[in-house]
């Protein structure tokens, strides 16, 4: 639909792309409308974070709900009660099969990551270490190694990244034997 103005006379066109022949309607069938919007947005608190009066420019932490116009504020604790979602914790562990120096591994990794740590033996049960303080490499066995993290999107990058580097120096370890 849109509105044309030819030679001082106002034309609503209100085609439908269908085969039927279009239909015009003169300006004095057109009624002229304003709307107006109102852009503030408000969202309420619920649950745990209404039993806090707020002061004002106070920061809220939580999940923003939206239902269809209205918006709401909760903790992550209430978003079972509203939602049938719950929140987890996932650990991932993965194994791979690496035959070279564990010292050697690491050094490689030092050169790759910015942060590498040794583990105490006590804390890991063998040699380890952890890189950028979210994933732990743990030396399994002379044929393996075990990498363990808990899932979240900055961890599960470090995770693809060390393993393909681990990988990338397996390939490099057997180039050269």
């Amino acid at each position: 639909m849109f509105m044309a103005d030819i030679a001082g006379v106002r034309v609503l066109y209100t085609g439908d792309y269908s085969r039927e022949e279009d239909c015009h309607l003169c300006a004095a069938e057109i009624l002229q409308f304003s709307l107006y919007f109102n852009s503030e947005k408000m969202a309420k608190t619920i649950r745990r974070l209404a039993e806090k009066t707020l002061e004002v420019g106070e920061t809220v932490s939580g999940f923003l709900v939206k239902k269809v116009f209205t918006y709401q504020i909760m903790a992550l604790d209430d978003l079972h009660v509203f939602s049938q979602l719950s929140t987890e914790n996932i650990s991932q562990r993965i194994t791979i099969a690496y035959s070279g120096a564990f010292g050697v591994l690491k050094h490689k990794l030092k050169q790759i990551f910015e942060s590498v740590e040794s583990l105490p033996d006590e804390e890991s049960e063998g040699p380890a270490f952890r890189v950028h303080e979210r994933l732990t490499v743990k030396y399994e066995s002379e044929k393996h190694i075990s990498l363990h993290w808990r899932s979240d999107p900055i961890s599960d990058m470090v995770s693809d990244s060390v393993i393909i580097s681990i990988l990338l120096i397996l390939i490099l370890i057997t180039s050269y034997c």
